[in-house]
């Protein structure tokens, strides 16, 4: 390959990790991008990873309210880009409304008790 193509490779790896940093990870949107576009498809994303948690752990929109559980979770998904599967996202996220979402005793209580028995010992 060219030291063009190989440049042109590498301008285009740099700006698609911008892109995806802005979508998932709250990065600044790259240079030749719409801001408010892009912070509309990264709602977008997190609505939908939102939704895919609270199937995968009904409990948790349950135990904190549905629209509690939506708040916390786009706080969490914006700062938090998904690390594994959905799964430990659901046990990721219970982490972080513990630890930053001001809760009350209850929810607080019960997410505790939910977040434990998801991370304790398989069954026999």
């Amino acid at each position: 390959m060219s030291e063009h193509t190989d440049g042109a490779r590498e301008r285009l790896g740099r700006a698609q990790a911008g892109l995806l940093a802005c979508l998932v990870a709250g990065a600044p949107a790259p240079a030749g991008f719409d801001p408010e576009r892009l912070q509309l498809q990264a709602r977008a994303l997190r609505a939908k990873r939102a939704d895919i948690v609270a199937e995968v752990a009904p409990e948790l929109p349950e135990i904190l309210g549905t629209d509690v559980f939506r708040r916390l979770f786009h706080a969490y998904a914006a700062r938090c880009p998904l690390r594994d599967n959905h799964r430990w996202d659901a046990l990721d996220f219970a982490g972080f409304a513990l630890e930053r979402g001001r809760l009350a005793r209850r929810e607080r209580r019960t997410l505790k008790r939910w977040l434990r028995h998801r991370l304790g010992p398989a069954p026999r």
